[in-house]
């Protein structure tokens, strides 16, 4: 068998040979830009495609190749490209004019349909999933008057918040205490240990960037138990878990947190943010107090993301439209688990509703700490199969559909799997490789 390294090398020279306008624009801008980057996530080896178009459920880059688009934007592009309604609510966004530096009636009207929907006395808009959670904490920390907050190990809250393999060099400077993610006993130690200085404890009920883990009930309750008998602000994270429930994913399990946080497709498509959850905590930002707590932000409360947003949530993504879409990624998931178990390769897929991750993994996957070991090659290399049948995931083999996704689009990812797997067959049932 020829050697792994071998392999990928012949998979990415391929890649590169078919792409030399992906090639030429990466090169350029790696002239003005590190490593031509400015969104780190994006890049893959040996050099990223760069998009000409997006239209429905398609990508076309600059070298004419089209992809079904599974990536969606990370979660945030669940309305697919151009979509008629989205469009039109831009549109009339424009017309009325960008930013005002004053309030208006459309902030009000996302705001009203957003506590609604999930369940929220009152909130603020941001223009990120970053800033959302960056609020909250602080918001958190100012409540309690205490200053430790504790994500999880392997948890992803923003480009400050980066806990994978232990706290990033660019996180902001929280004093940390890392929790076991689904770790009951070892996580219930840790706040009653730190439980004096413990202002937060945050977590997204199913990982997205740390692979598409589902929390377990038992240990979101636990949470919920432990943080309220200490006094302890409990944050859930649905910038993208939001999307698995009409109400959030919080809604689906029963566990209601303190704050949660926002983002990603709730605007539409647009730059978008949003922090909420109790009045005692929330209404500290009221600047009618004489202690406000401030909370700037440009564009917070811009036409065109309060304009398409309020369209994109409440005639788009509707409660029947998101039932149906997360029943679709349920079946693909689950479609290419028994596939997995019918080659019986070392190969999962992961996740809940339209948020799926593939991994070169076998057995059960509770944590990140059970991800460790895979090899990342492996995941280049299915990245690299499916780019060439015209599919299009993230690298590290997370996806998540959009509305524009069909039964038949699913049934070519399946398709497509297969092929990698029979092709690839014997590196993906091997215990050892080279």
């Amino acid at each position: 068998m020829q050697p792994l390294d071998a392999i990928l090398n012949d998979a990415m020279h391929a890649f590169a040979a078919r792409r030399p306008g992906s090639r030429a624009l990466h090169e350029r801008a790696s002239s003005v830009m590190p490593g031509g980057n400015t969104r780190t996530v994006l890049f893959t080896a040996p050099f990223p495609i760069r998009v000409a178009k997006g239209e429905g459920a398609t990508l076309t880059d600059v070298d004419g190749h089209s992809y079904l688009d599974l990536l969606g934007e990370y979660s945030a592009g669940i309305y697919g490209h151009s979509h008629p309604r989205i469009l039109a609510a831009a549109h009339a966004a424009l017309e009325m004019g960008l930013n005002f530096g004053g309030h208006h009636a459309g902030e009000v009207s996302l705001a009203e349909v957003v506590t609604r929907r999930f369940n929220l006395d009152l909130v603020r808009f941001t223009n990120s999933g970053t800033e959302a959670n960056m609020m909250a904490l602080s918001a958190a920390r100012c409540f309690t008057g205490r200053q430790k907050i504790m994500p999880m190990q392997g948890g992803y809250h923003g480009g400050t918040l980066y806990f994978s393999h232990g706290a990033s060099p660019v996180n902001a400077p929280f004093d940390c205490v890392l929790g076991e993610y689904n770790g009951i006993d070892t996580t219930r130690n840790l706040i009653a240990e730190h439980a004096a200085g413990l202002a937060a404890v945050i977590l997204e009920p199913m990982l997205g960037g740390g692979g598409c883990i589902p929390a377990s009930p038992a240990f979101l309750a636990m949470l919920r138990a432990e943080t309220a008998a200490h006094g302890i602000v409990l944050i859930f994270d649905e910038v993208m878990t939001s999307r698995l429930h009409p109400g959030g994913l919080s809604a689906s399990l029963g566990i209601e947190p303190d704050l949660k946080t926002l983002g990603k497709y709730v605007g539409g498509g647009m730059s978008f943010g949003a922090f909420g959850g109790k009045r005692e905590i929330m209404s500290l930002f009221d600047p009618a107090r004489p202690d406000a707590l401030p909370h700037a932000g440009t564009f917070n409360n811009n036409t065109l993301t309060m304009t398409v947003g309020h369209a994109a949530m409440t005639e788009v993504y509707t409660p029947d439209a998101c039932l149906a879409l997360n029943a679709r990624g349920d079946r693909l998931r689950e479609a290419l688990n028994d596939l997995f178990m019918r080659y019986q390769v070392r190969m999962k897929a992961t996740g809940q509703g339209s948020m799926l991750a593939i991994h070169p993994a076998a057995g059960a996957i509770a944590s990140p700490h059970d991800l460790e070991k895979t090899d990342k090659r492996l995941r280049q290399l299915l990245f690299l199969d499916l780019m060439e049948q015209g599919i299009y995931i993230a690298e590290r083999g997370f996806m998540a559909l959009s509305l524009m996704v069909t039964d038949a689009d699913c049934d070519r990812v399946v398709k497509a799997v297969e092929s990698h797997i029979t092709t690839r067959r014997d590196l993906l049932v091997e215990r050892a490789m080279v």
